[in-house]
């Protein structure tokens, strides 16, 4: 579903990720873990066309995309939820849900109301500005204006950063049933090694922009864990 063959990119002078091989399987659950500065949000940057590849091939959904631009990703099925949200602080939650429904691929203009039934705060206070939500709330809107368009990728940077327990809960199991009952890659970078292993089914270590260990979360093991994710 998405393969990085021998990817290079190099970001302001900087090589960032060095000759990165990577195969994402279709609704798959996977982690991808590091310490700070090892590339992991290049490299979602990456797969979502916002950073340009050096060198290396990249296919989603057995597609060419490593020349193609971000607004091509949600025509192909791919959400992204960026690290630190980006909603609209100005904009009502419906108006920051509704703005997903312009893209092309989006041919209904309604908000799909399974989004109200993993979310049920948004229907709340669907007429109250972004900027004026918890921060959890707007992690929640993040993520479901990434639904709107009802993507088969979930790529997810860091959604538990700065979030309160109980939301941590609630994303960890929106998370397990969009894979479980609606057949959804999900594809995240996250510190959280529990919450890791509760959603994840397979991991991928980075460090120094390279993949150096893949494998089924089962296999993630203490000596893994210290050499490198221990601070």
């Amino acid at each position: 579903m998405i393969k990085l063959n021998a990817v290079d990119q190099k970001y302001g002078g900087t090589q960032i990720l060095w000759d990165l091989n990577l195969s994402i399987k279709k609704g798959s659950r996977t982690c991808i873990m590091g310490r700070n500065g090892v590339g992991k949000t290049t490299l979602l940057k990456v797969i979502m066309g916002m950073l340009p590849i050096s060198s290396g091939s990249l296919t989603i959904n057995d597609l060419s995309m490593e020349k193609s631009t971000v607004e091509l990703r949600p025509e192909i099925g791919v959400g992204y939820v960026p690290q630190g949200r980006h909603i609209f602080p100005q904009l009502t939650v419906e108006e920051n849900l509704k703005i997903s429904l312009n893209c092309k691929r989006q041919k209904s203009k309604t908000i799909p109301e399974y989004i109200y039934e993993l979310f049920p705060v948004l229907k709340e206070m669907l007429h109250r500005r972004g900027g004026d939500l918890s921060g959890g709330q707007q992690q929640q809107l993040a993520i479901a204006r990434a639904l709107v368009l009802n993507p088969s990728i979930l790529i997810l940077d860091e959604p538990n950063e700065g979030i309160q327990p109980n939301i941590v809960q609630l994303i960890r199991d929106v998370l397990l049933k969009l894979n479980k009952e609606h057949g959804m890659t999900i594809v995240l970078v996250e510190q959280k090694l529990p919450f890791a292993r509760a959603v994840g089914e397979e991991f991928v270590l980075m460090e120094k922009g390279q993949v150096i260990s893949t494998g089924p979360m089962t296999q993630l093991t203490d000596e893994l864990v210290g050499k490198y994710l221990a601070v």
